[in-house]
């Protein structure tokens, strides 16, 4: 199925297609300046690469653990911004906003997306020898962004259309395994993949890093170093190489970077002053106790023991999210349901919005959602969320619209099927009565009430089933989810939905 946002295969990996090395060597130029740095041909608008990236935002920030360490978050963003100021100026987009995360899980790993949005995994910082080597990773991740190759690849890949290429990019930055369809809908950890690019754009990266890292006063030699540091410090249970993985070894990738320090000739005047405060960093993150890998995460969060929960806490004064409890909180209490004692870690939960936008995926289905509602799209499904109604176990509240294999083709088997498997995937649910005649988008359909308490927030939560057959014999599913004492306040939107649903197949 084509989802709203993530058209065309919202989680298929980037066909990556080998490109001619863009990197050409002025002798002359190269005593002074380093090696010439060419952007590689790139069809796409930059609002693209905005766009795409932010809609990965999303997935990255619903599914991993992001770390709320004040000190050491300001600490990394401190040092991406320096580099982001020394990118040259061929290479600055006015279009694009750099910012800098902490991810709280073991691997050895870091990722920039489009347009700037750039994360350090915890197993990345406390690797390092040298806060030139974190450095230069993130230098190395920012001249991926600034040469633009994420769309550049897919310029040089299958001819996409304009609009498609936003989806790709963001399913190519997260992967995983679907859940359970309402309880575990979310809990694709194991599968944040990052963008793979090719040999010659990492030889670009390389080279670009090096020059930035430079420009700001670190020793591009730390660069080199620090791929020597993940490649010796991968593996014993820190998760394998990770990094690698996702940038493929250009050959002689150590020896390239060093001649190019020489080029450049600078080096080692920041690091030595930072080394202390490198130093509290990891020390503070040592204290912290043992970062989860990304396997535990995925088993829920087991091992998360560093303050990284992906949702903060309401009992946590720098949380994002208002507190019931807190009379200093920037949203009246009215405007926001009881959400009880049990949902701290989604947060608060807004009413829905009395405007509606039209969405669709592609061409199979059209209809409105509350224009305060986000979108997230995993596998066949697409889902539409308030803030605080979604987090690492499912959604609390809200839509879920997709499709399901083949099952039967008599619609009452092939329901009740369907509504089987999400009782098995949601042992906490129990269906309310059987199967009852319903519509949806004038064709037949089977209507069900599950009910049941709901792990996140400690209430009874209330998921009407809707299941109909496209011509194919697939089934298509629509589920409503609210908390069983505010599902009166969700309604009037779950009708708009419903009423407004359009199917074309």
């Amino acid at each position: 199925m084509r989802q709203t946002s993530y058209r065309n295969g919202g989680r298929r990996i980037f066909v990556a297609s080998l490109m001619a090395l863009a990197i050409f060597a002025s002798p002359f130029a190269a005593l002074a300046q380093g090696t010439r740095v060419e952007m590689p041909k790139n069809k796409y608008d930059k609002r693209e690469d905005v766009q795409a990236g932010q809609q990965a935002v999303v997935e990255v920030e619903r599914q991993l653990p992001l770390l709320r360490d004040r000190e050491i978050v300001d600490y990394v963003n401190d040092i991406g911004q320096r580099l982001v100021q020394s990118i040259p100026q061929e290479f600055q987009h006015s279009e694009f906003r750099y910012s800098f995360g902490v991810v709280n899980m073991a691997e050895i790993n870091a990722f920039a997306l489009p347009g700037g949005p750039m994360y350090v995994n915890r197993g990345m910082i406390q690797a390092a020898k040298n806060e030139g080597e974190m450095a230069g990773v993130m230098a190395h991740e920012i001249s991926h962004v600034a040469l633009r190759h994420a769309t550049a690849q897919a310029t040089g890949a299958q001819k996409y259309q304009i609009g498609s290429v936003l989806g790709q990019i963001a399913g190519a930055v997260i992967g995983g395994v679907p859940g359970a369809v309402i309880a575990q809908g979310t809990q694709a950890y194991a599968g944040i993949k990052v963008l793979k690019y090719s040999r010659s754009y990492e030889t670009q990266a390389d080279i670009l890093g090096a020059q930035i890292m430079s420009r700001a006063g670190y020793d591009p030699r730390d660069l080199a170093n620090m791929f020597r540091t993940i490649e010796q410090q991968s593996g014993g249970g820190r998760g394998g190489p990770e990094w690698m993985s996702s940038h493929p070894n250009p050959g002689n990738r150590y020896a390239r970077i060093n001649q190019e320090a020489q080029l450049l000739g600078v080096g080692g005047r920041e690091t030595a002053r930072n080394s202390q405060q490198f130093a509290r960093v990891q020390s503070r993150l040592r204290g912290m106790g043992r970062a989860p890998t990304a396997a535990e995460v995925a088993r829920g969060g087991q091992g998360n023991t560093g303050g990284g929960s992906n949702y903060p806490d309401n009992r946590n004064p720098d949380s994002r999210y208002p507190d019931n409890r807190n009379p200093d909180s920037r949203y009246p209490d009215d405007r926001y349901p009881d959400q009880g004692q049990g949902n701290a870690n989604y947060g608060r939960v807004a009413y829905p919005s009395t405007r509606y936008r039209a969405v669709q995926a592609g061409n199979l289905f059209r209809m409105n959602v509350p224009d305060n509602w986000r979108e997230f799209a995993q596998g066949n499904t697409a889902t539409y969320a308030p803030e605080g109604g979604y987090g690492n176990n499912g959604i609390t509240h809200g839509v879920m619209v997709g499709t399901d294999r083949e099952r039967s083709s008599d619609l009452n088997q092939a329901a009740q099927q369907y509504v089987s498997d999400l009782l098995q995937g949601n042992p906490h649910l129990r269906a309310q009565g059987g199967l009852r005649q319903h519509s949806i988008s004038g064709r037949q359909a089977r209507q069900v009430t599950l009910v049941g308490r709901s792990d996140i927030t400690g209430q009874n939560e209330v998921v009407n089933v809707y299941v109909t057959t496209l011509r194919n014999g697939d089934i298509f599913f629509v589920n409503v989810v609210a908390p069983q004492n505010q599902y009166r306040t969700f309604e009037r939107a779950f009708v708009e939905i419903l009423r407004s649903l359009q199917i074309n197949d």
